[in-house]
């Protein structure tokens, strides 16, 4: 019945925003139209977390060495806003894309559902 997630990030620079996802990340893309870029994304895994506060979603890239990773962002001119912290399920950043956005990325620690 369901066969995907479509995910969507609201910013002031969607040019730049695209232009990172496809040149940065080089993930690849169909043009909906207009310029519209609609990416393929890797694969993904759905995490339910339980709140005492009002409802809210999060979105995270996944990697499997976030060192690693920080360092190949940052050598292509990406700033990193958060330090490297071990949550203990995972290590944890944020990284700055165009719009002045954040967006987290996250090595995780736990069993993931990837490639199920």
């Amino acid at each position: 019945m369901i066969n995907g997630i479509h995910a969507l990030i609201y910013t002031k620079d969607a040019d730049g925003v695209r232009a990172f996802f496809r040149d940065v990340l080089k993930w690849p893309s169909v043009n909906a139209g207009h310029g519209w870029l609609i990416f393929a994304l890797p694969p993904a895994e759905l995490g339910i977390h339980p709140t005492d506060g009002n409802g809210h979603h999060e979105l995270y890239l996944m990697c499997e060495n976030i060192q690693a990773t920080v360092t190949e962002l940052q050598d292509k001119g990406i700033e990193l806003t958060r330090p490297i912290t071990d949550a203990g399920f995972g290590l944890t950043t944020a990284i700055r894309i165009p719009g002045g956005s954040e967006l987290g990325l996250y090595e995780p620690k736990h069993p993931t559902a990837l490639g199920l």
